[in-house]
């Protein structure tokens, strides 16, 4: 009897689980179920002897979404040693491609919300959500060239990378470097435990590699640094064998449990009772510059890259090609919504109204996407009937 794969570790079942959890979170935040969720989500729990002491809420944010770029900081090292990113040849269109993809949208989004109050939302709507766009790859794109696939999970990892930069620069805080410092010296350690235990294979080395991990993110947390990037560092270090055999086990709890977990938190917001004129420039800065920033940065930086290539070779991608990677995109979600809690931390009202943007942003490039991937899919499928 054949075993089917576990829905987990694809692409679809898991961006519709971040769909659902999404919506379920808004939902359930303008119904009269409001006030006791948002009671258990501000309850504070702290770390005995540690000067931990987070709300529930951040504990997801700071805490479980530390696995999450755990998870892709171990891609983010695959793809840039063995994978899609590992010479310059392969790099340089989805890299120029993802300078536009990011430049475009903050452009977009300060042109609109560029004044003292709400500036500082700029980095919002830079991300590109890797789960969502292929799982919309994935869903519509049936009979699309395998390089379409490649480009777009490039430049989502390239945006991974700008994402990661702007959390670790931009957002943090009061910054202790003794307490940074280590931070980084448990780093180290969880490097020294990785290559002992892709050399040794003993399973008490694994486990001290997991309280090593545990007490970096802690002091990463107690340094002023996001304590997320902990789990960056992690990943970026492990060895080769386990950081692979990490990833593999860690998958089906990151898509399955974490993400909607982090999904249903982040938008857990009360839709503001005011007329559009009313709502934060943020808000719709950041609805305008997912979807149209995205699209035109890509597209156009694509463009530009075709120009650049040698004299005689095959363009990568072709230009409704590129659209079709810049609609995708446009799918911010996940790091968007971390960016928006982070960039807005301060001011509640204007945080909630730019997560709005950011779900309102994603879902308009998300159903863009599917039509527009749906075309190029049903192009290539005709022009294959024919040749056939």
């Amino acid at each position: 009897m054949r075993i089917s794969a576990n829905p987990l570790r694809g692409q679809q079942f898991p961006a519709f689980l971040l769909l659902a959890a999404a919506a379920i979170g808004l939902l359930l935040a303008n119904l009269p179920t409001h006030g006791p969720i948002a009671d258990v989500l501000h309850a504070h729990i702290a770390v005995p002897g540690t000067s931990l002491d987070l709300s529930i809420a951040h504990w997801v944010s700071d805490g479980l979404l530390a696995i999450f770029f755990l998870v892709v900081a171990i891609e983010l090292r695959h793809e840039l040693t063995h994978g899609e990113l590992n010479s310059l040849h392969k790099a340089v269109q989805p890299a120029i491609a993802a300078a536009g993809g990011v430049l475009v949208p903050i452009g977009v989004y300060l042109l609109i919300a560029g004044d003292s109050s709400t500036a500082s939302g700029w980095p919002i709507p830079t991300a590109t959500d890797i789960a969502f766009a292929l799982g919309v790859l994935a869903m519509f794109g049936k009979g699309l060239p395998p390089a379409v696939r490649v480009f777009l999970l490039a430049l989502a990892i390239l945006d991974d990378i700008i994402g990661i930069v702007f959390i670790a620069v931009l957002f943090a805080h009061d910054v202790d470097w003794l307490v940074f410092a280590l931070a980084a010296v448990a780093v180290a350690v969880f490097w020294l435990l990785s290559r002992w235990l892709h050399s040794a294979g003993h399973s008490g080395i694994a486990v001290a590699m997991g309280v090593v991990g545990v007490i970096a993110w802690g002091l990463m947390a107690a340094s002023g640094i996001h304590a997320t990037i902990a789990g960056v560092m992690l990943g970026l270090v492990m060895a080769p064998v386990p950081a692979e055999r990490t990833r593999h086990a860690l998958e089906p709890t990151v898509n399955g449990l974490i993400l909607p977990v982090f999904a249903f938190v982040a938008a857990f917001v009360v839709i503001p009772q005011v007329s559009p004129s009313e709502l934060s420039p943020a808000f719709w800065a950041i609805l305008v510059a997912l979807p149209v920033g995205k699209i035109i940065g890509i597209t156009l930086f694509g463009w530009i890259s075709l120009q650049l290539r040698p004299r005689g070779t095959a363009p990568a991608l072709v230009l409704p090609d590129l659209v079709a990677a810049g609609v995708l995109g446009g799918i911010g979600f996940t790091v968007s919504l971390l960016l928006a809690n982070l960039a807005f931390a301060d001011d509640a009202a204007v945080r909630d109204q730019a997560i709005l943007g950011v779900l309102g942003g994603s879902l308009i490039a998300l159903l863009l996407s599917g039509v527009f991937v749906s075309l190029r899919a049903r192009h290539y499928r005709t022009l294959a009937a024919r040749e056939a």
